[in-house]
């Protein structure tokens, strides 16, 4: 896991340019805090920042491969899962190995099979390879996108990195944020291939793009499909178990410490229950890890997104399994500690607001990183097997948009607006649009019911929206600790595969998950088998509550109050001033997205062209 950095001109002499590529790569230096690496070459330059998982002496990059017809460099972020399989297929073709890395292997894949390298690959990457041969550039990025990957053309190539950061970092970037970019803010997920900096795009999932003297094209090796289910229950319930079992034994294999991520939900308690399968006959505990606020347990007060504390069933599952636990516990200074605000939005390249859940997960991914390197997620398991409570509301059937806004009101800050901007984005209309620009791609079966057509919807929305947003926060909060997350439940022929499986067999017992349940149904405990799904935590804690209003009403006091620009400065006042017990969720979301925005523009210095 990894930062990855480059820059094509077919203009210039690269070799000279050592300073901006550097620039670039240093940028992300705590996606890699082991080692980092340049090549440069006439009309290509590569960086790369590098965290040591597998083959700790070989796996440095960029590599290079000398060809008769020119050399092939490779910088590249992520895990493949398969390149033992793969590796010993390359060596049955030919090829000789001077390392035990991954990197080696894609590397020497693409001298066999060319960018079609990136559909026998299982696993997630954001890839960078420099053809000498050919003087082409090409980009893949895996096909759920777990790991991110930006670009930015310029009149004669691109720049590219694994975050906004990389290319920023360059002389010809400019850190530009227009009216769209806010609404993308604003919206959550990227739309397509646009993000928040103006210009720099985001590779979609699932693509591979080129770049020659002729210019940029962009190729789609993997998408979603929509295909008849013949396997009946029992049967799938099989296939998922063999699915997830083979995916966690994959993803444990690294040549450093590993763990587990446990918030005692259903996905990252069968993580646990499986990891312990594959580990303890080794002789080997699962470390598990997981976080929790002062009292919580005994406070907890059930919302719209949260229905029951964790604590309890976290212990339950240390217990159950018999994991070797740590956990965190972050009270309110903590949790609102400016210099921590300061390290997510860095880590983030934008105000996204997300406050305490952005701020507790780095905080875990630092304490996690005192005892390993590599950790299991749960992440994308409530996309994957239809667990939000927004798969199955009702609302949602007849809601004309994407379904967590539905389900979820209460998080619209447009009170907290003032007309002006309201007026300016236009939200609704630019969510609208998105919306049906979303559903446009959704595949269906020939003769599917109009309800069925509307849960495929949800589905993919889901998938290709609201995970996107879940993946690449995992990613940031953990590479800014300097830690690999890995993800069994993203694993393509699993999305797949459940994509596809009726409706009704995902609630067959009549909650939600019925198929994650059934299949690891003999690894957990009673009360997590029958537990509902809770949301990520939030503090609950008021003390925190003020202290963001403390903060907020400092930003106020300032002469110079840009942070507020989205904002109306008088409703913030009043509600800055409120007792901490009738701040309703749109002023804390609305208190998070100011402090967000003050930092944001102090670090990323974005230059905003609001029209």
């Amino acid at each position: 896991m990894c930062g990855v950095a480059g820059w094509v001109s077919f203009d210039r002499d690269l070799t000279v340019e050592r300073q901006a590529i550097e620039a670039m790569t240093h940028s992300m230096r705590q996606r890699g805090p082991d080692e980092w690496g340049i090549w440069t070459g006439r009309h290509a330059a590569f960086g790369h920042r590098r965290l040591s998982i597998i083959d700790l002496p070989g796996g440095t990059q960029p590599m290079s491969v000398d060809t008769p017809d020119g050399e092939v460099v490779l910088t590249y972020s992520g895990e493949t899962y398969n390149f033992v399989a793969l590796r010993d297929e390359l060596r049955r073709r030919g090829h000789q190995f001077r390392t035990a890395s991954d990197t080696e292997v894609v590397l020497r894949g693409y001298l066999e099979w060319g960018e079609a390298v990136a559909e026998r690959m299982v696993g997630m990457c954001a890839i960078g390879l420099w053809d000498g041969r050919t003087g082409r550039l090409v980009l893949i990025r895996d096909r759920l996108g777990t790991k991110p990957l930006h670009y930015l053309p310029t009149p004669d190539g691109v720049l590219f990195g694994s975050e906004p950061k990389a290319i920023l970092a360059h002389p010809l970037a400019a850190p530009a944020v227009d009216t769209d970019g806010i609404r993308r803010l604003l919206l959550g997920f990227p739309t397509t291939d646009e993000g928040v900096w103006s210009g720099v795009k985001i590779a979609r999932p699932g693509t591979v793009i080129t770049v020659d003297r002729s210019g940029l094209r962009e190729h789609t090796y993997w998408r979603l499909t929509a295909e008849p289910h013949t396997e009946d229950r029992e049967s799938t319930i099989r296939t998922v178990r063999a699915m997830i079992e083979d995916n966690v034994a994959h993803e444990l294999v690294a040549d450093v410490p590993r763990g587990v991520l446990l918030s005692g939900g259903l996905d990252s308690s069968v993580l646990t229950g499986l990891a312990d399968r594959s580990l303890r006959p080794r002789g080997e505990a699962v470390r598990t890890f997981s976080v929790d606020f002062p009292d919580q347990t005994e406070n907890f007060k059930p919302d719209t997104i949260r229905g029951s504390a964790d604590g309890p069933y976290i212990a339950d599952v240390v217990e159950h399994v018999g994991t070797d636990h740590h956990q965190l516990i972050l009270d309110h200074r903590a949790l609102s500690d400016p210099a921590v605000r300061r390290e997510v939005v860095a880590a983030w390249d934008a105000p996204y607001g997300m406050g305490d859940m952005n701020s507790s997960i780095f905080l875990l991914f630092k304490a996690l990183k005192e005892h390993v390197t590599v950790a299991l997620s749960g992440e994308a398991g409530d996309e994957i097997f239809m667990g939000h409570l927004w798969h199955h509301a009702e609302s949602v059937y007849s809601g004309g948009n994407f379904p967590w806004f539905v389900a979820w009101p209460q998080l619209d800050t447009s009170s907290y607006m003032t007309q002006e901007f309201i007026e300016l984005v236009d939200l609704p209309g630019f969510t609208r649009d998105s919306y049906h620009d979303a559903l446009a791609e959704v595949p269906h079966l020939d003769g599917e019911d109009t309800r069925r057509r509307k849960q495929r919807e949800i589905a993919y929305l889901g998938l290709t929206r609201f995970m996107r947003t879940l993946e690449d926060r995992l990613d940031r909060m953990a590479m800014r600790a300097g830690v690999e997350t890995r993800v069994p439940f993203c694993d393509h022929r699993l999305v797949q595969y459940l994509y596809n499986v009726p409706w009704a067999m995902h609630t067959f017992d009549g909650h939600e998950k019925s198929l994650l349940r059934a299949a690891a149904r003999d690894v957990l405990p009673d009360s997590v088998a029958g537990r509902r799904k809770s949301g990520y935590p939030s503090t609950q804690d008021l003390r925190y509550v003020a202290a963001l209003q403390q903060q907020v009403r400092d930003v106020l006091a300032e002469a110079n109050t840009d942070a507020l620009f989205m904002c109306d400065p008088a409703k913030v006042a009043e509600a800055a001033a409120r007792n901490p017990a009738e701040v309703d969720p749109a002023a804390r979301f609305t208190f998070e997205r100011i402090l967000d925005v003050a930092v944001w523009l102090d670090v990323a210095k974005p230059s905003l062209k609001l029209s």
